[in-house]
């Protein structure tokens, strides 16, 4: 079985997930606009640098989680679905995956935005599976912190890992698309590594090193 791995914000949509979460939670009053805003389109900056301390931004993204309660969330995510992701959808994106998915490829998404936001989007795009960062809950709430390894630069390697020896599968002959110079230790890990959409350290190393590159952007 070959893996086809795929990152997910600015890779198969046209936008961030993450940081459209928090856009979202501002619009509908839900946090306090000013701050929030600020805060997120900080942290997002950072992470456009390659100078995000993950665990400081997951403090930020996950409290709002354990403010409410799993249905309620879960009602708001419906909403975000339709409102903030569906617009930033790419048709070619969806084309790569069903070819992928026509080659008889495992469909494998792996993303440092956390499983509350990520996984109804994965599911949408009919993906086999999604490895993200996964905030805690205890008794069906969310408590603010993250539970294992987030899914982030040498996370995703360490993740990926955990879950390629969980299921007797390897790296041979492994695709992964990615737009992220924070996605190069796995990049460089896979056999087929493609530069979609780079931004301009991914493409400069894409160069360098030889890699194609694509867009998926109309």
């Amino acid at each position: 079985m070959t893996l086809a791995i795929f990152d997910l914000d600015n890779t198969l949509l046209a936008g961030d997930s993450d940081h459209a979460w928090g856009q979202f939670l501002v619009e509908k009053g839900i946090v306090d606009s000013a701050h929030y805003q600020q805060a997120n389109d900080r942290f997002y900056q950072l992470y456009q640098q390659g100078e995000l301390d993950i665990m400081e931004y997951l403090e930020f993204a996950l409290t709002p989680l354990a403010a409410h309660s799993k249905a309620l969330l879960d009602q708001w995510h419906q909403q975000f679905m339709t409102e903030m992701i569906e617009p930033i959808r790419l048709n070619k994106a969806n084309q790569l995956l069903e070819k992928h998915r026509q080659q008889g490829d495992y469909l494998l998404i792996i993303t440092a935005t956390n499983q509350f936001v990520t996984e109804p989007i994965a599911h949408s795009l009919g993906v086999d599976h999604i490895l993200a960062t996964v905030p805690e809950q205890r008794d069906g709430q969310y408590t603010g912190r993250v539970t294992g390894t987030p899914c982030f630069q040498d996370g995703k390697v360490t993740r990926l890992r955990e879950w390629l020896a969980s299921h007797d599968q390897d790296l041979q002959g492994s695709y992964f698309y990615s737009d992220s110079h924070n996605d190069l230790p796995l990049l460089k890990l896979v056999d087929h590594p493609v530069a979609v959409d780079p931004d301009p350290q991914l493409q400069a190393t894409a160069e360098q090193l030889h890699w194609p590159v694509i867009s998926l952007r109309e």
